[in-house]
């Protein structure tokens, strides 16, 4: 299963009750962290959540809204006696952003590795996290990240027998490992079915629509997404900063058909965009409007 809570859902500047742009995702003991808006730790504390699982860091682009709440969070880490390295994977530029802003972090006690993006596509693999980065069209360089949670295929004790897979490495073979005995190599799919459906999650934000987003959304469970404006007849103003507005979220949910979309990272100027449900459901039923600490608990489907 994958645990995801949006922690902040401002853009530009943070509010009394609204904190900027971050999201965390858990699976398996694991914590991935997407953007690192100012507030991000206190959201964290605020949703009964913990920085210490958190091993990678995703951003989506530099600008301060999104990754000006990094020091204070490797600081806090720093003081809980964090050991372990973090990778903050991010667009080219990120690395000499990171190395600004940790001046005033200078003596951590872990590693911090910097993995910067220069494809349209990237993907990675973090743990159980199955990552793909994506460019997307904003006024500076910035990505999109789908997060997928891969599911093999069915046990066969038939098939395992079929192959003269000895007993002893069924268990292995299960979890995804290969294994040698005896001189022979046995692998995952002598005893597995076809791979099943996993999870996916999309986010976006800080984009204009482009083909890009609506490619790499299909097939996903959630898509969270930016509706910096709510009001229709917003596009132009959208268009002019590079940004979306809730129409336009709905649009790609609606061709994207996905089961469900949250709207994040509110203009300051946006008080009320809950104002704005009915208009926006208008056009995709399923649409959350988005507060702080959002949570879901996604697991695999169990008829697969």
């Amino acid at each position: 299963m994958l645990d995801i809570c949006l922690l902040g859902t401002g853009g530009m500047m943070p509010l009394p009750n609204r904190y900027l742009t971050a999201l965390l995702a858990r699976c398996n003991g694991s914590s991935l962290l997407i953007d690192c808006g100012e507030g991000t730790q206190v959201a964290l504390r605020e949703a009964g959540m913990s920085f210490n699982p958190i091993d990678t860091i995703l951003i989506t682009h530099t600008h301060g809204d999104h990754i000006s709440g990094l020091p204070g969070l490797l600081l806090s880490m720093g003081n809980a006696e964090r050991t372990e390295p973090v990778t903050i994977i991010g667009p080219k530029g990120t690395e000499k952003v990171v190395k600004a802003l940790c001046i005033i972090a200078p003596e951590l006690p872990f590693d911090v590795n910097v993995i910067e993006l220069n494809d349209n596509v990237e993907t990675f693999v973090r743990h159980d996290f199955n990552i793909t980065a994506f460019k997307v069209n904003h006024s500076i360089t910035c990505y999109g990240y789908s997060l997928e949670i891969k599911r093999a295929g069915r046990f066969m004790p038939e098939l395992a027998k079929q192959n003269n897979v000895p007993l002893k490495a069924w268990n292995r073979l299960q979890k995804g490992d290969d294994v040698e005995m005896d001189g022979v190599i046995y692998t995952p799919d002598m005893i597995l079915g076809p791979e099943r459906k996993g999870i996916k999650v999309t986010y976006v934000t800080d984009s204009r629509p482009c083909p890009e987003i609506t490619k790499q959304a299909k097939g996903a469970d959630l898509l969270i997404c930016e509706g910096m404006y709510g009001e229709p007849g917003s596009e132009q103003r959208a268009a002019e900063h590079r940004h979306m507005n809730f129409a336009e979220a709905a649009s790609i949910a609606l061709r994207t058909k996905v089961p469900e979309l949250w709207l994040t990272h509110y203009s300051p100027a946006l008080a009320k965009p809950e104002m704005f449900k009915d208009y926006v459901c208008s056009i995709f039923p399923n649409t959350k409007i988005c507060k702080d600490g959002r949570k879901v608990t996604l697991e695999f489907d169990k008829n697969e």
